[in-house]
């Protein structure tokens, strides 16, 4: 559940459920959200579910666990992903600070995270515990996120290097971290108590610097035009090498792939379902992961996961078969790109 129902729904939102929570779907008029996000700055609040873990042998049992590499100073953060026999489980964020772990992981995965660190810990000094319901978390992004950020933060002044994070105050004490721009634009996540996130939303919203709030429709649009893949869509249950990102290091993930298969971004010539086949020379070589109508662009996008192919692509798209151009991402290139993009 958000842990500001009332404000989402006084500012027009929809909901859906995703792993048994209810977050923001959209505001109405999403093309035009998209824009405004695009043009300046939109704030969401972000489903993650978090975990602390505590003690003097904390770093050492989760970093253990995870493939990409665990911060020790304090005010650093760690992209991580977290895998099973060599497929993505989770992904997200680890924080450092001077006496715990903070990882920000997708809704609905941290119980089960938490307690294989937990196995993982056996008699050792490491406590950890699913704290969700314990804070609210917050993501500016736009070319205007920054000065967003610096027109409502006190104390502290926005962190300019990605994954970096500093404490200040927004009618409440908040943590403010510089993330890793998936959206293809400047971007921040703000956490803060559960307390507290009623007032933090309200003041990113409508003090300092005008932003729109905007829910999980135009994440997903912004991400795709930016060639980011999400946890749900594209990472869960694949591995590393079929997703680019072998070079994360730690466990045996990275060599464990999928023989010639890969994250491919298209253009269609329409808009196919998720799922929906792809097909080369008219055998099916892979599935749709995303898709979407780019209000940047005006056409459809999307992203795939293929086996080697030769000749043109199609995808099944209204009961036919569209043609579908291979793109390399990003769709859209608003100057910034996230790490976790695919490399191969």
């Amino acid at each position: 559940m958000t842990v500001v129902r009332a404000a989402h729904e006084a500012h027009g939102a929809t909901f859906r459920e995703v792993a048994g929570r209810a977050v923001p779907v959209e505001y109405g008029r999403p093309d035009r959200t998209h824009r405004a996000v695009r043009n300046a700055a939109g704030v969401t609040e972000h489903a993650f579910d978090v975990v602390v873990a505590t003690g003097e042998d904390a770093h050492e049992v989760v970093a253990a666990g995870v493939s990409g590499g665990v911060p020790t100073e304090d005010g650093r953060g760690a992209y991580v992903v977290v895998c099973d026999d060599g497929r993505v489980r989770a992904d997200g964020y680890v924080f450092a600070t001077d006496d715990r772990l903070l990882a920000l992981l997708p809704a609905g995965e941290g119980d089960g995270v938490a307690s294989r660190w937990r196995e993982r810990a056996g008699n050792r000094d490491a406590a950890v515990t699913l704290s969700t319901g314990e804070f609210g978390t917050f993501g500016v992004h736009g070319p205007q996120a920054t000065e967003k950020v610096a027109s409502v933060l006190h104390r502290a002044s926005p962190p300019e290097e990605r994954l970096r994070f500093v404490r200040g105050e927004m009618e409440g004490g908040v943590t403010v971290v510089r993330d890793d721009d998936l959206a293809g634009e400047e971007g921040y996540l703000v956490v803060c108590a559960a307390e507290d996130a009623d007032d933090v939303f309200e003041t990113l919203l409508v003090r300092g610097l005008n932003a729109v709030p905007f829910g999980r429709e135009t994440w997903e649009t912004l991400t795709l035009e930016a060639g980011t893949p999400l946890f749900a869509s594209e990472l869960a249950g694949r591995t590393l090498a079929t997703l680019g990102l072998a070079r994360l290091d730690g466990s045996d993930a990275a060599a464990a792939g999928e023989p010639h298969r890969r994250l491919v971004g298209l253009a269609p010539d329409a808009l196919p379902a998720s799922e929906a086949a792809v097909y080369a020379d008219g055998s099916r070589v892979g599935e749709v992961t995303r898709a979407a109508e780019s209000p940047m662009r005006g056409d459809p996008l999307a992203f795939a996961v293929v086996s080697e192919w030769h000749g043109e692509l199609s995808v099944a798209a209204d009961g036919d078969r569209v043609d579908a151009a291979v793109v390399e991402p990003p769709f859209v290139d608003t100057g910034e790109r996230s790490r976790r993009r695919p490399e191969y």
